[in-house]
């Protein structure tokens, strides 16, 4: 299983709904995520809008691919894109994995 961590930061003027958003995922969304390899995804954000990812996947770039086939994640991605500090184009591209330098198994 591979492990990926990335960073994005969130506009300080959308903390609040980005937080309501994300207590209110579409089913659709979070169907398609799991189907396509996105487990134990995780999301913390500082309170300066600094947002952490964490997922466990076989295969992220498979996992990717398979989001970027699904209309529903096209839909998320159009209406979270507005939300983000320093990105183009749609914020699953800008999810960039950090490198992990420890694991402690």
């Amino acid at each position: 299983m591979q492990r990926v961590a990335f960073i994005l930061k969130v506009r300080q003027d959308r903390l609040e709904e980005y937080k309501i958003r994300h207590a209110e995922v579409w089913p659709d969304m979070l169907q398609a995520l799991r189907e396509t390899g996105w487990h134990n995804y995780s999301i913390f954000m500082r309170p300066d809008g600094m947002l952490f990812g964490y997922l466990e996947t076989p295969d992220f770039e498979a996992a990717r691919a398979g989001m970027a086939n699904r209309e529903v994640n096209a839909r998320w991605q159009a209406d979270m894109a507005p939300f983000f500090e320093s990105i183009t184009g749609r914020p699953d591209e800008a999810m960039l994995p950090l490198e992990e330098v420890f694991h402690l198994d």
